[in-house]
Parts: structure tokens; C-alpha cells; sequence
């Protein structure tokens, strides 16, 4: 991937809840940013109290114009209950139709674990670091949207 300079915004909605999992997502993001040489003072991070609170949030900060990709970062860890599913579906859902609503991409690194080392091991563990993905993947479609304009 090509470094880029970002003059824009870009806004990154932070779940608080399992916070040690969430907050090494945002590392992993800030991280990355420094590596692609992006200008970590274009982003603004919001935090809010759980995933379902993400997508309100983000259709908020869309409705100022203010930043050209979003970036839901948390983590929703399976319980005894069916209460899992309906985070999971109302984060999910709720930042997709914030993201075509507002045509804005919405990256969606909200991590999905049954039990907290497999959060863990996504969030800059052994097995990814999701937060550092989620810069990767706004980075790209930001591009592929510059690309598009040209056609």
C-alpha cells in the first residue's frame, strides 16, 4: 500500500465496552497511521459507551460532512444470552445504512468473538490486528473513490 497524505477527516467511533480489547484497536490503528506516514490530527476519535451506540454516532458525525471515511472500532464477545446477536446485528446493520445513506464508507472493525483471547488475538494479537486493518481498509476505499471520480 502506497503512503498517502490525508488532508481530509476521517472519524474513528470507539465502543468503550470490553475497553481493553478496544483500546488496543485504537493503538493498532494510530500505529498504522504513523507507519503510512497519515497525519494522526486528521482523525478524530469519538468514544461512545457499546457497539450499539456506533451507528447513531455515526450517522451524527456524517450529517456534519465533516469527514470523507468513518471507522467503528469495538468489540462484542458472546454471552449465555441471545443478547450477542442483537448487538451484533444492530451494530453491523445500523453502520451500513449510515454508510449508504450518508455515502460515506463506514469501515466496520467491530470485533465478533465468542470469548475474550480470541478479541484479543484480533486486536494486535496472533491472529490480526483489526484496528491497523480498518486504517487499510479506509485508506483504500478512499482511493478506489478518487479512482472512481475520474471515469
Amino acid at each position: 500500500m502506497s503512503k498517502a497524505v490525508i488532508r481530509d477527516r476521517w472519524a474513528i467511533v470507539l465502543s468503550e465496552f470490553n475497553e481493553a480489547v478496544t483500546e488496543r484497536l485504537l493503538s493498532g490503528a494510530l500505529v498504522r497511521c504513523d507507519a503510512l506516514g497519515l497525519d494522526k490530527h486528521c482523525i478524530d476519535v469519538y468514544r461512545v459507551p457499546g457497539a450499539v451506540e456506533i451507528p447513531i454516532t455515526a450517522q451524527w458525525l456524517a450529517e456534519t460532512d465533516r469527514y470523507s471515511s468513518m471507522i467503528a472500532l469495538g468489540c462484542v464477545i458472546r454471552g449465555e444470552t441471545g443478547h450477542y446477536d442483537f448487538v451484533c446485528e444492530q451494530a453491523s446493520q445500523g453502520c451500513q445504512r449510515v454508510s449508504l445513506d450518508y455515502n460515506v464508507p463506514i469501515i466496520f472493525g467491530v470485533l465478533t468473538t465468542d470469548n475474550r483471547e480470541q478479541a484479543l488475538a484480533r486486536a494486535g494479537g496472533e491472529h490480526s490486528d483489526k484496528g491497523a486493518d480498518s486504517i487499510d481498509a479506509a485508506l483504500r476505499m478512499q482511493e478506489l473513490y478518487v479512482s472512481l471520480s475520474d471515469v
